[in-house]
């Protein structure tokens, strides 16, 4: 086989045949592994035959389909194949204007961002006009000194027995955040789940990106009065309150319990006020809402014949515009109005919390977390499968950290599904995530340039990076951003390739500075000389708080799992001098340098150490704001380690009042407004 062909194919379909690892070396991806992921593709490529074939093919399909959509900037060029005469443009609101389009001559777009129809002939398109770049931070709060927190919300507690953290909880978090000066919560992911497998529950592996984990809703007063659930369910969820450590398994089963009880009600008794808002949620939500509550009533019943992907379910099941998939909704109408009732409830939940965080006076509110990937077995990989990658999952290539590189059992979508369908998925998750939050934080934002593709059943080394439409992709992200007054966060931490950043502040994302990873060399660098454009934050989920990394309980767990790289107590102890000494610079300590276990202080000075950063923003973790010793997450670990699990002792009520815990956030506050 002609690998000069093989790797013109593999360059048509995105795939880097060629790349640089995190050390800068350049490594050939072998012509065996592009075999695989283009065929993955859809492109077969066993063969010369077939690589000649699916080359032709490809460049068919590019020429002559005129993409559904495409996206400019405001009164900027747009290029188009379209022929010569008079075209239309329609706005979103109705408002119309006329053109001529000359042969080989691009139109120009309109100066307003937004969405336009645009006609030519017999041809029609959207038109995507973005801004110059989207919501910042300084859009919504333009002297740049604003401060928040982060928070897992199944990590609250509030003042009853729930089981895990919910909407209400982050809810009764966002009025004494906002009395200390907050202006910011940024959530953890609350993306769909599987209703039918409570085992489920890392919020980075999510069935749906559109839709919300209706395990942190609850009914409140949709019967007019609260909702009282059964005796023995409040049993249950008492005995899992007094629990240090969510029972995911155990959570989901009772939470859904009281909700099956709150929709029986609802059926029989509801207001009318609530009936009505229900409807009208359901028939806004439209096809999409529709089709995820299917999907969730299928995805019981098949697993309860022993299969859980949807690629088991019997074929005419597969398909989600099939008569048989028609039937089984118009059979279990009931079933599928309880899986949008759930939504419904998740939705008014934390809409609640968006509002009470904007009423007490925050600028931006609640900031969202979108996932990088879904589960390919959930609701976006069935109802989406044109758009979504098939039979393969994303990760990460080798480096010094894991030498076989990193599957994460999940996908993403499709670079060609992307623009054969308009971006309507993307389209539809951002719109989603923007829905009840004054901003969004884009996981693993390098996404939109590029993602390490691996063969399902295969090692990740054996993977390639796919290629993104970026350009395209953060136009329809500052789009979203203008047209919903949301500020976007993008996670830029690791390896990022040179000038990714700058493209990413053009568009007006901002990025994450973290402290852990602001140094020159051994020196911790001046919060001062941090980049403005950005969020600082003492830490993240994936690694040690400043009390754990202080006490060295970071070092403890991957000694314990024997997770490499180990480092070494004398190492650690000299980082903690270089931290010390970059603490009492900065101004926010002083005197000798605590002892291993008073991580307390240690902690007070790293949260006003990230409040004198020349950021825009500064968050902080509510791990950090209340001194815990250990982090959410370990990476590298399933059940080793208890991820997504922990939980504070004190409710959101009493949380921030603690002493300790006020004065380390006035200590930040008035950090942000030192000059």
């Amino acid at each position: 086989m002609s690998d000069a062909a093989l790797q013109q194919l593999a360059r048509a379909a995105g795939l880097m045949a060629e790349w640089r690892d995190a050390a800068n070396k350049p490594m050939v991806v072998e012509p065996d592994a592009l075999r695989v992921l283009l065929g993955a593709l859809g492109l077969p490529a066993d063969t010369d035959a077939q690589v000649k074939e699916s080359l032709a093919a490809h460049r068919h399909a590019t020429r002559t389909t005129l993409p559904p959509l495409v996206t400019a900037e405001a009164g900027g060029p747009v290029a188009l194949d379209l022929p010569a005469g008079r075209y239309r443009l329609e706005a979103a609101d109705g408002a119309a204007a006329e053109g001529v389009v000359e042969p080989g001559k691009p139109i120009t777009a309109p100066t307003e961002p937004g969405y336009y129809t645009l006609e030519a002939g017999s041809r029609q398109v959207v038109l995507a006009v973005a801004p110059v770049h989207g919501h910042r931070i300084t859009d919504a709060c333009p002297e740049g000194r604003a401060w928040g927190l982060t928070a897992q919300i199944y990590s609250l507690r509030r003042g009853s027995d729930q089981g895990v953290g919910d909407y209400a909880a982050l809810e009764g978090l966002a009025g004494p955040a906002a009395a200390l000066g907050a202006d910011a919560i940024a959530i953890s992911p609350v993306h769909a789940q599987f209703s039918a497998d409570p085992s489920r529950f890392s919020p980075y592996a999510p069935s749906s990106r559109a839709r919300l984990d209706v395990r942190h809703a609850c009914p409140g007063d949709i019967l007019g009065e609260p909702f009282d659930p059964p005796p023995e369910l409040k049993a249950e969820l008492a005995r899992l309150e007094a629990m240090e450590l969510v029972d995911w398994p155990a959570a989901t089963r009772a939470r859904l319990a009281v909700l099956r009880d709150a929709f029986t009600a609802f059926r029989r008794s509801a207001p009318e006020a609530s009936r009505a808002a229900f409807d009208t949620f359901r028939a806004e939500g439209g096809a999409s809402l529709h089709r995820h509550a299917v999907f969730e009533a299928l995805h019981a019943a098949q697993l309860a014949e022993g299969r859980w992907h949807w690629r088991e379910w019997p074929a005419d099941l597969r398909d989600p515009e099939s008569p048989a998939v028609a039937a089984f909704a118009e059979e279990q109408a009931e079933e599928v109005e309880y899986h949008a009732f759930l939504q419904w409830l998740a939705d008014r939940g934390l809409s609640a919390a968006q509002r009470a965080a904007r009423e007490a006076g925050m600028r931006i509110g609640l900031i969202a977390d979108l996932a990088v990937g879904v589960d390919g077995g959930g609701s976006d990989g069935w109802s989406r499968q044109a758009e979504i990658l098939q039979q393969v999952e994303i990760g990460a290539p080798p480096d010094l950290f894991n030498a076989r590189g990193q599957g994460w059992g999940i996908t993403s979508f499709s670079p060609q599904g992307l623009r054969m369908s308009g971006f309507a998925g993307f389209r539809e998750m951002l719109g989603a995530a923007f829905r009840n939050a004054g901003g969004i934080r884009v996981d693993h934002v390098l996404g939109l340039r590029r993602l390490w593709l691996v063969p399902e059943g295969a090692s990740p080394k054996d993977g390639a990076y796919l290629r993104y439409p970026l350009e395209d992709m953060l136009r329809l992200v500052a789009l979203e951003s203008h047209l919903n007054k949301g500020v976007v966060i993008g996670e830029d931490l690791g390896t990022v390739p040179a000038g990714f950043r700058p493209r990413l502040e053009k568009a007006g994302l901002a990025g994450m500075r973290v402290l852990w990873f602001e140094r020159d060399g051994k020196r911790f660098k001046s919060p001062l000389k941090w980049t403005a454009g950005a969020v600082s934050m003492t830490s993240t989920h994936d690694l040690a708080t400043v009390a754990g990394w202080w006490q060295g309980r970071d070092m403890e767990w991957r000694q314990k799992l024997d997770l490499k790289p180990l480092e070494k107590e004398e190492n650690r102890e000299a980082e903690r001098r270089a931290l010390w000494s970059a603490l009492k610079a900065s101004g926010v300590a002083q005197g000798k340098q605590p002892g291993k276990e008073d991580s307390a202080a240690v902690a007070d000075a790293a949260a006003a150490h990230i409040g004198r950063a020349a950021c825009h923003l500064a968050l902080l973790p509510l791990e950090d704001a209340l001194a815990a010793p250990e982090q959410p997450n370990l990476p590298g670990t399933i059940e080793e380690h208890p991820n997504w699990r922990r939980r504070f002792e004190a409710p959101v009520e009493r949380m921030l009042s603690d002493p300790a815990v006020e004065n380390r956030l006035r200590g930040l506050a008035r950090a942000r407004r030192a000059e």
